[in-house]
């Protein structure tokens, strides 16, 4: 073996046969009696059996937490309901470093009614703990909540004043300026009893719980009335009560036509990172919403992880709706489901709860939303660590320890490969300085004759390496002849190998290099024959993905302009379709790739094209995609 390499299996492995079948929790344990992670399973036997391959087999987080560890422990309990539970209660007792962790501790607004007080209060809070209180939201923006409150007291007149300001006005016999434009109804100084304020605060938390058409044709139908009757001021005090409630009811807008409750939740992960959103609808309205980002230390499928976005949004804090919405369904989702009917009982709610993946229809399009929303949750989290001077130096020097640079890598330079189907070669520089993108030195290679990726990487970094030895008579500056002091690459030793080669042969020194592997964790290095394995607290691992992902992104970019230019050269060469017909088309169907799969049937919807017109572009188009077919099967049996 090796000198330095991990062993091929850990001493504490349990001997065979000792580990029972049984559902269970199990518990790995550090040397310090620190509980690493918490996990449940139908069978423990086949659960654990897992953890206990060769350590080369697992995942790289994986394989570090059963590195660290140093004995495992499990718990049989009866069922897999029971294990569920248990598994969450020792997550939320022990905190284990490797489970699924909130990142951001950020609290959320909530609209409250103090229901337990003798005069109850409407108030905007971030306190969750509040005795007897009914909670709506949560809400991500303070100023919308307090524009909605506003609206509510014009149409449910009760108190929403601190304590001192209501025994003051008690004690004087004058209620507050809200009390005089009719935003309470003044129970402080006896204009109503405090039962008939009880009332109007039990309707607002109806109204908000959604009963909200109720009141409104409640309302109109005592504004007709008052009218009919001739009490014109009444009239005019429901006609503005109306208005509000209508007010309200817009900025809630309705998503659900058959006014279901549910909590439907959007998932994005990356190999660090999990961003989850929610829209809690209530009454087929969004009564609250709420983004947030945790890590993800072990290597989890989709189905695992929604199990455990599923415990952080509930344990302890909102109850669940009568139906959950997910992407995917979570793991033992017939325990789940009781789970969460339990935690709905605990808030004195009846009623199962139904944990389904909606497939069609309005649903499917609010949960669509509701991704669209993670994943800007997760590039927001990915870019605050970037906008952060002390986390971008601690990225920087991450690195160069890791690295065993002599300095820290102040500009670095990421280039990535992209093709289609081995067709239209294009590749990508992207440069940060100081943790930054600088997007004006980004640079995009066009690849015309090409074998594999490798031998891509070494055209484009030839190129590179040649600017660097004898400058860029292009450029009005010598930003780009400005050597970097890291150069990655996004693959792994090959990629690396032909970097260094493409280097070597241009005669340039002093480039620390290194390869982006799929698992991002590991950097290859061109002359080691195990990879840097980057902790998976290192700021330089966010800065390192952050590369590789913006890399990517420009060489997709350059990848679909050069397709779409293409398709213009090609059917621009078409008897009848001039520039403006093939913008047209273009715009009508969105990209090249849709306008070559267009049917001629599809392609007369476009204004100005005929029946006639639309079938010479289509056998155009066929006879161009049958000869890239058969390029690309020549090129194969090479």
């Amino acid at each position: 073996m090796t000198a330095g390499r991990a062993p091929r299996t850990v001493p504490y492995k349990p001997a065979p046969g000792t580990i029972p079948t049984a559902p269970g929790v199990y518990r790995f344990r550090d040397e310090h009696e620190r509980v690493l992670y918490v996990g449940k399973a139908k069978n423990l036997r086949q659960r654990l059996s897992n953890y206990f391959q060769p350590l080369e087999a697992l995942h790289e987080r994986t394989r570090r937490m059963v590195l660290t560890a140093v004995r495992v422990e499990w718990t049989i309990v009866a069922s897999e309901f029971e294990a569920l539970q248990l598994e969450f209660t020792w997550i939320k007792e022990f905190e284990p470093p490797f489970n699924v962790q909130f990142r951001d501790d950020k609290s959320y607004p909530y609209l409250a009614v103090t229901m337990a007080d003798d005069v109850p209060r409407a108030l905007i809070t971030r306190n969750r703990g509040i005795r007897g209180a009914r909670y709506f939201g949560p809400y991500t923006k303070v100023w919308a909540i307090r524009e909605t409150l506003d609206l509510l007291l014009k149409a449910f007149p009760m108190r929403s004043c601190s304590q001192s300001v209501y025994d003051r006005a008690e004690r004087s016999g004058r209620p507050c300026l809200l009390g005089d434009i009719g935003k309470c109804s003044a129970p402080c100084v006896g204009r109503v009893t405090h039962e008939e304020h009880r009332a109007i605060a039990r309707d607002l938390v109806a109204f908000m719980n959604g009963g909200d058409q109720e009141f409104v044709d409640r309302v109109r139908e005592e504004m007709q009335r008052a009218s009919a009757r001739l009490e014109f001021e009444r009239a005019a005090r429901l006609r503005d009560q109306l208005a509000a409630l209508e007010s309200v009811l817009e900025r809630t807008s309705v998503v659900l036509s058959d006014r279901v409750d549910a909590d439907v939740f959007g998932l994005v992960h990356d190999e660090l990172s999990a961003a989850v959103h929610l829209f809690a609808v209530r009454g087929g309205r969004i009564r609250g919403t709420k983004s947030w980002v945790v890590d993800t230390e072990i290597d989890l499928d989709d189905s695992e992880l929604a199990t455990q976005i599923l415990r952080i949004a509930y344990d302890g804090g909102d109850p669940p709706a009568r139906e959950v919405l997910l992407p995917k369904q979570p793991e033992s989702v017939h325990e789940v489901k009781a789970w969460l009917t339990d935690r709905r009982a605990d808030h004195g709610l009846t009623g199962r709860v139904e944990v389904r993946v909606p497939q069609r229809g309005e649903k499917r399009k609010l949960a669509d939303s509701a991704t669209v929303n993670a994943a800007h949750a997760l590039q927001v989290a990915r870019t605050k660590r970037t906008s952060d001077y002390v986390t971008r130096s601690q990225a920087l020097s991450d690195l160069q320890e890791a690295l065993g640079m002599p300095e820290a890598p102040l500009r670095i330079e990421c280039f990535d490969v992209s093709h289609l189907g081995g067709q239209g070669v294009v590749a990508s520089m992207v440069v940060f300085e100081d943790g930054l993108p600088r997007k004006d030195q980004y640079r995009r290679f066009a690849i015309a004759q090409t074998t594999d990726d490798t031998d891509s990487i070494h055209q484009v970094i030839t190129r590179r390496a040649k600017y660097l030895v004898d400058g860029d008579p292009d450029e009005t500056s010598t930003r780009f002849a400005y050597a970097p002091q890291l150069l990655l690459v996004d693959g792994g030793r090959p990629q690396v190998q032909a970097a260094r080669r493409a280097l070597d042969e241009q005669g340039v020194r002093g480039v620390a290099l290194a390869g982006i592997a799929k698992r991002l964790e590991e950097l290859w290095l061109p002359d080691d024959e195990f990879p840097v394995i980057l902790p998976r607290t290192s700021e330089a691992l966010y800065l390192v993905q952050r590369l590789r992902d913006e890399a990517h992104r420009v060489a997709i970019s350059y990848q679909r302009q050069k397709r779409s230019s293409a398709i213009q050269s090609q059917l621009s060469g078409i008897p009848g379709l001039g520039p403006s017909r093939v913008r047209a088309l273009l715009k009508h169907f969105g990209s090249a790739k849709r306008v070559r799969a267009a049917s001629p049937e599809q392609l007369r919807e476009v204004p100005g094209v005929g029946p006639a017109l639309a079938e010479a572009i289509a056998r155009a188009l066929r006879a161009d995609t049958m000869d890239e077919e058969s390029r690309g099967q020549g090129n194969s049996t090479l």
